[in-house]
């Protein structure tokens, strides 16, 4: 596998260049059989990259080299949503066994440094803030809550119905928030985490699904993520489509469709009330915010080029501007390198994609 952290100058991230990603190295070696890698991150220099898998081991990948580091286990407590702090030898993860804590753990020395207690129903969603050691953490025990590396108190905390995702801003001064039960992302001032949003989006798609069924199935908000300038909010879904919001207005501005949501993905009939299945980490914006990247149930990744211009007559529905072959099985987590012109995708295997000319 080629050094893709090689280049001295940012790789445009074009159509051509997301169209020309192939498999570099595939490790299939270090997720058991029956098992899926269900979360993977990239440290702040793009030189490394930590796997999450139901088999309850965290793996350890350097993107450069293309080599796999280490492993470790997490027997006990089980894990999820590992997340690298600003430190590449340390990460926080969601306990899936036992009870719902957060765990701090150095890599390095394979130990617990914090424990975060709070949350009485499983963590499904987990993030650092861009810009110092605070995270965001949401559970299905209709809570949101703000911590600190160095406390193991929550600093903040939010009652939310539901199946909350959260996201920052590139800031780190605005969160966001989704709420299924209203199909709404809400907008936070971080300095005021206890006050109420700055802005509520609501996601009324009501005549686009209408077509489809009657009374139109609303998906569940599995994903949230903003663009690099923040400009616009990724709404991810674990159904048939996706949305671009403007973080500004909070209007819809387009519609992502073409692909298959990972609701359907562990097969089976979909029934009348829409479930999340193995969606929330199968989609992510490239490093410009210019190109959206999704995994889908037929087992290919979907990619859509953003106009730069917000449509007339918003919403706009875009089908795919393309799609990429070469994942072995479902690609259930997705993730682009913010450092160079790598792509990562995993679940029964881990994945490494390079441009063809860089292999």
């Amino acid at each position: 596998m080629g050094d893709a952290g090689d280049a001295k100058a940012p790789v445009p991230v074009t159509q051509d260049l997301i169209a020309s990603l192939k498999p570099a190295k595939v490790f299939k070696e270090f997720v058991q059989a029956e098992h899926q890698v269900t979360s993977l991150d990239y440290d702040d220099r793009g030189e490394l990259c930590v796997t999450a898998s139901d088999d309850e081991t965290i793996q350890l990948y350097n993107c450069r080299s293309g080599k796999h580091v280490k492993t470790l286990y997490s027997k006990k407590y089980g894990v999820n949503l590992a997340r690298f702090t600003h430190k590449s030898s340390a990460i926080v993860y969601a306990s899936t066994k036992e009870d719902d804590t957060v765990r701090y753990h150095s890599m390095h020395d394979n130990k617990y440094l914090q424990y975060f207690r709070g949350h009485k129903r499983r963590v499904v969603s987990l993030e650092m803030s861009p810009v110092d050691d605070t995270f965001l953490s949401g559970a299905v025990d209709d809570s949101v809550r703000l911590w600190d590396l160095r406390s193991p108190a929550a600093q903040g905390h939010l009652r939310v119905q539901g199946h909350p995702v959260v996201a920052y801003d590139p800031t780190g001064m605005v969160f966001a928030v989704s709420i299924n039960e209203r199909a709404a992302v809400l907008l936070y001032d971080l300095r005021k985490f206890d006050h109420s949003p700055f802005l509520t989006i609501m996601i009324d798609d009501t005549a686009a699904l209408s077509q489809i069924m009657i009374p139109p199935r609303v998906p569940i908000i599995t994903y949230l993520g903003f663009s690099q300038t923040g400009q616009y909010i990724l709404a991810g879904t674990s159904g048939d489509v996706h949305y671009v919001l403007d973080a500004f207005s909070g209007q819809m501005l387009f519609r992502l469709v073409g692909h298959v949501g990972l609701e359907r993905a562990e097969g089976g009939s979909i029934g009348m009330v829409p479930t999340a299945g193995i969606s929330g980490q199968e989609l992510c914006w490239s490093p410009d915010g210019r190109i959206v990247i999704a995994g889908s149930a037929t087992g290919q990744l979907c990619f859509w080029a953003i106009p730069e211009q917000p449509p007339a007559s918003p919403p706009e529905t875009l089908q795919p501007s393309g799609s990429l072959n070469g994942h072995g099985g479902l690609p259930r987590v997705v993730a682009f390198n913010p450092r160079c012109a790598q792509l990562s995708t995993a679940g029964a295997e881990v994945a490494f994609w390079l441009p063809d000319t860089q292999m």
